[in-house]
């Protein structure tokens, strides 16, 4: 937490109930008693802390900011995914990484595939904030499965090549 001397949290936007993403709310919302807790509305009674519950097409209003929220189940049942049009910034949870998608913990393939089909209509300019850096792992997944996509081998080398620099393996383009 010392990282934070001078810094002010405004909120947190949690997208599921695992504790790798709720764990800290009760101890941030102590540093920062004027913090809002952000989350699924399906989820609210699995999330320490939420003050404000979000579901399908509500838009939650920070700063100047609109953030849109879509229902994304499949990781979870009650996961959903932030989106800032005014940054084309997208914050998926689990629900989406670079090279695959989120484990089915709760949910089925059914509901995760029609999960990311509702992203999929985003600008091509959207930038892609996963919670978890999986595509180097996701990378060796995904050339098992489709062992002739020259593409995908070429995807997997700079992405081992960043690794070795310890370089991160995915860029977002900069904002527009």
């Amino acid at each position: 937490m010392s990282c934070l001397r001078g810094w002010t949290l405004d909120a947190i936007l949690n997208t599921h109930h695992h504790w790798d993403h709720v764990g800290a709310n009760m101890d941030l919302k102590r540093r920062f008693p004027h913090c809002t807790v952000v989350g699924p509305r399906a989820d609210q009674d699995r999330i320490p802390g939420i003050d404000t519950q979000v579901g399908e097409g509500d838009t939650w209003r920070f700063g100047v900011l609109d953030v849109r929220v879509f229902d994304t189940p499949g990781h979870t049942r009650g996961h959903i995914t932030y989106w800032i049009p005014q940054s084309n910034a997208l914050f998926p949870g689990d629900t989406l990484f670079a090279l695959g998608c989120g484990r089915l913990f709760e949910g089925s393939p059914r509901q995760m595939w029609s999960s990311l089909s509702k992203l999929l209509p985003l600008p091509d300019h959207t930038r892609v904030y996963c919670a978890h850096e999986y595509t180097e792992a996701n990378a060796r997944f995904a050339v098992t499965v489709d062992p002739h996509n020259r593409l995908l081998a070429e995807r997997k080398d700079r992405v081992e090549a960043a690794r070795r620099k310890f370089l991160p393996p995915t860029r977002s383009p900069p904002p527009s």
